[in-house]
């Protein structure tokens, strides 16, 4: 599995856009083969800020994911949502192990 936590803040004024678009994109992504997982999660304490939970199957499918015409239209929409660029860190599962996403 290939994990990847995509960190967005968000102009204020564009929360509810970012997350209605957000959730229009998961919706699709958790629909392509390669994603076991792909959550969309709003810090409590402060609403502007993000996390894309992304839980890939394999280390090659984020390319697969990025060509996709839903992912495409995220990215052109939330673009100039952003307050600063968007930042990911990638990770490799420890547990569960790959037969316990499903």
């Amino acid at each position: 599995m290939f994990i990847v936590h995509v960190f967005a803040h968000v102009k204020p004024d564009n929360v509810e856009e970012f997350k209605s678009a957000s959730m229009e994109n998961a919706s699709n992504s958790v629909k392509e083969p390669g994603i076991a997982r792909f959550d969309v999660i709003q810090q409590k304490d402060d609403p502007s800020q993000f996390v894309l939970l992304e839980v890939y199957r394999r280390e090659n499918d984020p390319v697969r994911h990025k060509e996709t015409q839903h992912y495409q239209k995220w990215r052109d929409t939330v673009e100039d949502m952003m307050a600063e660029p968007r930042r990911a860190i990638k990770y490799h599962n420890i547990f569960p192990d790959e037969n316990g996403w499903g």
